[in-house]
């Protein structure tokens, strides 16, 4: 259930003394940031405020996460399960989570496919910051049509690697043509996560 501040008080506070286990999943990557624990209040300043607030048990009190260092986790939605005793929120992370310096508190475990998000950010920050030795702000400077005549060439090395070629070529040939798709969706100022909105829609 999406969980709401018409609906915040359906939780089963009761069941754990007045705290319910919250975890947070970056809304891109998919990857288990960290584990707190809320109460009633914090959750409702959580749907109010827009950033992941928990009760700190240490402190007796509300915690911002991210409240000193500035490392903010900022609400995209927030669920509970079916029994109404836990609760998720999938958030997007401004810096690393954990006190350690790392982006989760679990370490590097994450999805395989949260490298794509990583990706997309590498390809940003390579056009902001724009060195001359970047192939991908080469490229980008080009102008849409140099990106998309470049897609367009590693689809057709694809489709001929599919053919005619060995797997790792296969591989080798999609992992270009992923990169410069990738690349093409961000100059038009879209990205990844609006590709999946549309396959969404279609099933």
């Amino acid at each position: 259930m999406k969980v709401t501040l018409d609906n915040a008080n359906a939780l089963d506070f009761a069941k754990g003394d007045g705290l319910l286990p919250a975890l947070v999943q970056d809304l891109a990557t998919g990857q288990i940031r960290m584990q707190g624990y809320m109460n009633l209040a914090a959750l409702k300043q959580t749907l109010e405020g827009g950033l992941v607030t928990f009760y700190s048990r240490s402190k007796d009190r509300l915690w911002v996460k991210g409240e000193s260092s500035n490392n903010v986790l900022k609400v995209a939605s927030v669920h509970t399960d079916c029994d109404n005793d836990s609760i998720l929120v999938l958030a997007q992370p401004v810096g690393p989570t954990c006190h350690l310096g790392t982006d989760s508190c679990f370490g590097d475990a994450k999805p395989s496919l949260a490298f794509l998000a990583e990706l997309e950010a590498i390809q940003g920050q390579r056009l902001q910051d724009a060195p001359e030795s970047s192939y991908t702000a080469k490229l980008a400077a080009r102008g849409i049509n140099k990106v998309a005549q470049k897609v367009g060439e590693e689809g057709v090395e694809v489709a001929l690697a599919a053919v005619a070629e060995s797997d790792e070529a296969l591989l080798n040939e999609s992992a270009d043509l992923l990169y410069h798709l990738l690349l093409t969706l961000r100059v038009r100022g879209l990205g990844l996560k609006d590709v999946i909105t549309v396959l969404e829609s279609r099933h």
